[in-house]
């Protein structure tokens, strides 16, 4: 039985990765469970807030360029070009995309995305969210997507191993099980292992904690007042593919 030292390191990948994932999504979900001076966070969900708990800092950017251009302070145009109108923020947020702009008030709108979702302006609104328990710690998140990965490198590793043991080593005559089979019992459980966390993490990403995305839910039976509200809740929620006009979605994110 020559494969049997390959079949013990199968399962040895497969119960390290998917021990280290568990561990990684068991942290995540207690989130704000075992922080006594945790600040409250009774108040409704701005907009902002709802951005970045679905989306993170680069739905958190679509959403304040997005209502700069509703209130004709800003033209985004389907060339790809952002331009300022009133060089005056309601906001933090706003301001930060009215310094991306530069000083000539214009700037591709993928630059000014990606100045406005690496501003102090997002940093400060992720630490409040954090901080009230509403949002997934940094760290945690880097450690859940990298215990996905090992999950990912232990399936293709137990596949190479299973196809190495089943075509490369010689096989012992009269076998009652083919060799393949035993593999198949590591990969089902990595397999099943990445499966559930697929079906955790939707469909809020990875940014909303168990608390942040009890309070999402509950964004359902808010009825917005208008259309312009309407399309930005969408936008926050879904991202820039709630916007039913192709052009300025397109003027949003590029082509």
């Amino acid at each position: 039985m020559f494969w049997l030292p390959l079949l013990a390191l199968a399962w040895a990948a497969a119960i390290g990765s998917c021990t280290r994932l568990l561990r990684a999504a068991t942290a995540v979900a207690a989130v704000g469970d075992h922080a006594p001076d945790v600040p409250p966070h009774d108040g409704p969900l701005t907009l902002h807030e709802t951005a970045f708990l679905c989306g993170g800092p680069d739905r958190v950017a679509d959403l304040t360029l997005l209502t700069m251009h509703a209130d004709r302070r800003l033209l985004l145009a389907h060339t790809g070009w952002a331009t300022v109108v009133t060089p005056h923020g309601h906001n933090a947020l706003e301001r930060a995309v009215i310094a991306a702009a530069g000083p000539e008030g214009r700037s591709r709108t993928s630059a000014v995305r990606a100045a406005v979702a690496a501003a102090d302006a997002v940093r400060a609104l992720a630490d409040r969210l954090t901080a009230s328990g509403l949002a997934v710690p940094a760290p945690l998140r880097q450690a859940e997507r990298h215990g996905v990965r090992a999950v990912r490198a232990a399936s293709a590793l137990i596949l190479a191993l299973g196809a190495a043991a089943s075509f490369a080593l010689p096989q012992e005559p009269g076998g009652s099980t083919p060799v393949a089979l035993w593999f198949s019992l590591p990969l089902l459980l990595t397999l099943g292992c990445l499966a559930v966390a697929r079906f955790e993490v939707r469909p809020y990403t990875q940014w909303a904690s168990t608390a942040g995305r009890i309070r999402l839910r509950a964004l359902r039976g808010d009825a917005p007042g208008d259309d312009r509200r309407a399309l930005l809740t969408a936008v926050a929620v879904s991202g820039a593919r709630a916007i039913p006009d192709p052009r300025l979605r397109t003027a949003l994110t590029g082509p």
